[in-house]
């Protein structure tokens, strides 16, 4: 046992769930020039959660994609709170109210106990409009950021 082994970081999700959600991210970003990461982290005890998920976007660099069109997907678990931030190109293209309905649909799947599984159905509503908003470009298009969840404390 390691002398820092109490800092150990909680596992919220089994590593099959881990790989399903990475691999759901990849899937929808086959067919976009979008990109898609999630955040998790414990708790958000500082600020409203889409100001903590405007603050991991930025602190990701998020906003260096070339069409701005890079989605956040922050939950804090603990807090029970989660905030889709997206950048300006996709956040514009798809208007207000489509986010706002996307959490109403994540909300609907977590209060079944089933996060992952609403994180991956959030992850190909958010695919698809990206692949709607920005479509494939064959000779341009590149991932341009990690597909992995980004844990946080």
């Amino acid at each position: 046992m390691g002398l820092f082994s109490f800092f150990k970081k909680r596992e919220f999700f089994s590593a099959k769930d881990k790989e399903q959600i990475v691999q759901a991210i990849r899937l929808a970003e086959k067919e976009t020039s979008g990109e898609i990461r999630i955040y998790i982290e414990s708790k958000n005890a500082f600020m409203d959660a889409i100001d903590r998920a405007a603050e991991i976007f930025f602190k990701l660099k998020m906003q260096e994609t070339e069409h701005r069109n890079a989605v956040l997907l922050y939950i804090a678990m603990d807090h029970h709170e989660l905030a889709l931030f997206a950048d300006e190109g996709i956040y514009q293209k798809a208007g207000k109210e489509y986010w706002d309905n996307a959490v109403k649909s994540m909300l609907s799947q977590f209060t079944k106990e089933n996060i992952s599984n609403g994180i991956e159905q959030c992850i190909a509503q958010i695919g698809q409009t990206l692949k709607e908003k920005f479509p494939y470009i064959a000779n341009e298009d590149k991932n341009e950021l990690p597909d992995e969840i980004v844990f946080g404390s």
